[in-house]
């Protein structure tokens, strides 16, 4: 079976499991407070050119925007996000701030997005719009410029609304050949972000950056209250300090958005329609619904929905792939497709 499914289908790179088992017989200090998170996160501030933030270790994705959108948000205060972001459709509730949805464009949203929302929401009867969520990459595998990270941080300074970015993928949006956005400048754009590691060779674990500080007071109390503090801090420190240190973390990013491409190349040689132009390591293809199950058969993928009569499949890359794996999966999609 060929694994396209998902980038976070393995236990860690080689690297990161290396440093742990050296550490393994090493007494630590308990709940993130450990000389190696206390690296990591140097590393992390060395990365982002500045010391004028505060740093967290949280085990996933979900818990980190739950816990972060929770401290900075009053319950009458709501999220502003497109369609198709991630706490949207892909965390089962766990935000219980209301969540205000526009349209996607790309898999984006847009600085007009939400003005447009801004504009329905004037008085003390409706929520109150406090916060724009984005994910880079997002969604669909589609990237963030520079020129539209300003614009919707522009946005949120005339509006004093909170810029949050969910980094999950955040490796693969900085290492995309169409990127021309740098780790640096995410403290000027955003109030906070995170470091995704769990879908980018880490064992588990994001890396919160809070940038704006008046943020951040009593922020380990809203960790612990809403269970995303573990004993074991040190395991995210461990991994965050190795994907750091030698720039493992754009190494194994650039690899796979250099297989997604691959990917996309040849699907396109064989006539296969691409349903969203593939700019990190998620590409997103159509095909005939009836060809669904044979082309599972051999390729481990997931069905994303359907437009018409076809199915909208995503296949992801990821660091533990080669060429010769791509080359065995187009072979089975063109077979699948005749």
């Amino acid at each position: 079976m060929i694994n396209l499914r998902n980038d976070y289908c393995y236990i860690a790179h080689p690297k990161v499991l290396e440093n742990m088992q050296k550490s393994a017989s090493d007494i630590n200090v308990g709940y993130g407070l450990d000389k190696h998170s206390v690296r990591a996160k140097e590393l992390i501030r060395k990365e982002l050119g500045t010391r004028e933030n505060d740093i967290h270790f949280l085990v996933g994705g979900t818990i980190t925007n739950k816990v972060f959108i929770s401290h900075v948000l009053k319950p009458y205060e709501a999220v502003i996000s497109c369609d198709t972001g991630h706490i949207n459709v892909h965390e089962t509730g766990a935000i219980t701030n209301k969540i205000l949805t526009v349209p996607n464009v790309n898999g984006k949203i847009t600085a007009q997005g939400i003005k447009e929302v801004l504009s329905q929401h004037t008085d003390e009867h409706m929520v109150k719009p406090k916060m724009v969520y984005i994910s880079n990459s997002t969604e669909y595998g589609s990237i963030y410029t520079l020129k539209e990270l300003q614009e919707i941080s522009k946005v949120c300074k005339e509006n004093n609304l909170i810029f949050f970015i969910d980094g999950a993928r955040l490796g693969t949006a900085l290492t995309s050949s169409y990127n021309d956005v740098e780790m640096k400048d995410l403290p000027t754009l955003c109030d906070a972000f995170y470091i995704g590691g769990t879908k980018n060779g880490a064992l588990l674990g994001e890396a919160l950056v809070i940038n704006n500080l008046e943020l951040s007071k009593d922020f380990r109390y809203s960790i612990k209250h809403y269970g995303g503090m573990y004993s074991k801090g040190f395991v995210a420190g461990i991994q965050f300090e190795t994907l750091f240190e030698n720039n493992l973390f754009y190494e194994i990013a650039r690899k796979e958005n250099e297989l997604g491409q691959y990917l996309e190349s040849e699907l396109k040689r064989i006539n296969i329609e691409i349903y969203m132009k593939a700019e990190t390591n998620q590409i997103f293809i159509l095909i005939d619904e009836t060809k669904v199950d044979d082309i599972q058969k051999e390729i481990s993928c997931e069905v994303f929905g359907k437009v018409d009569n076809k199915a909208i499949i995503r296949f992801v890359t990821h660091y533990l792939l080669e060429k010769e794996d791509i080359d065995s999966a187009i072979s089975v999609i063109k077979s699948v497709n005749k």
